[in-house]
């Protein structure tokens, strides 16, 4: 028996065979789960198609976590296909172009706002709209990447991965009464459709292939996938409030 043998999870972000959240779906399927997968708008067509190459196919319901009405809806969707769910994975993030690329000093509020929303708002959004779902307690995964500096050209969107850290904090800290875990695993970079939109991509690889500890691959997203499910599992069950970093070592690295 896998280490989900049973559980419920729902999957946010599956774009393309490429991403964590696809690997972490498919892991999850492996190890037992049944999966439902999320997406939105014109996208949809895209996560179903890909939800084919999973090694079983999953549901696919809509939820822009922007949107109120999806966010009340999203139980009744969710139901739809399972009578709860243990698990959640927050694979979303999105800077308008204007935040990013070495643009800082000029971007406008309307632009910072936006990549709050989505990138660390909707956190607390997901997790709230999830929670009737819950029954005797689940674990909230999401996807990070290392706020604790200044990342070339990465701009708005590092200070809202810094919000969302910050924000996994605090939902740790109010949900742990009903035994839910809320946890981040901070990834190193990998090239996913996401990746595609950061202007200067190619400088962090150059700066994990000269930092990392580990050989890191920008190709590879399993092992960041492999944590999730770790985490989405009972054997992380007094953690909480932890980001869990797969990044090869950088994070450690004077």
């Amino acid at each position: 028996m896998g280490i989900l043998a049973g559980k419920r999870i729902l999957v946010t972000g599956v774009l393309t065979d490429a991403s964590i959240a696809f690997h972490i779906a498919r892991l999850a399927q492996e190890e037992g789960a049944t999966v439902v997968l999320s997406s939105y708008g014109r996208v949809m067509s895209l996560t179903t198609r890909i939800s084919g190459r999973l090694p079983q196919p999953a549901p696919v319901i809509e939820l822009d976590v922007t949107n109120d009405a999806d966010l009340t809806a999203l139980e009744s969707r969710v139901r739809e296909h399972v009578d709860g769910l243990d698990g959640v994975v927050h694979s979303i993030g999105f800077a308008p172009e204007a935040a990013l690329g070495g643009n800082f000093l000029n971007t406008e509020w309307a632009d910072v706002a936006t990549a709050i929303q989505v990138s660390a708002y909707s956190f607390k959004s997901l997790a709230m709209a999830t929670r009737p779902l819950f029954n005797g307690g689940a674990s909230i995964v999401g996807l990070d990447f290392d706020a604790t500096v200044a990342w070339p050209k990465y701009d708005w969107m590092g200070v809202a991965k810094a919000a969302l850290e910050s924000t996994s904090r605090y939902l740790a800290r109010d949900l742990g009464a009903e035994n839910i875990r809320v946890n981040l695993v901070a990834a190193g970079p990998i090239k996913t459709m996401a990746a595609k939109s950061i202007p200067g991509f190619a400088d962090f690889e150059e700066v994990w292939n000269s930092r990392s500890p580990l050989a890191w691959d920008v190709t590879d997203p399993v092992p960041a996938a492999q944590a999730a499910v770790a985490l989405l599992s009972d054997w992380f069950p007094k953690t909480t409030g932890e980001i869990i970093h797969v990044d090869g070592g950088v994070h450690a690295m004077g």
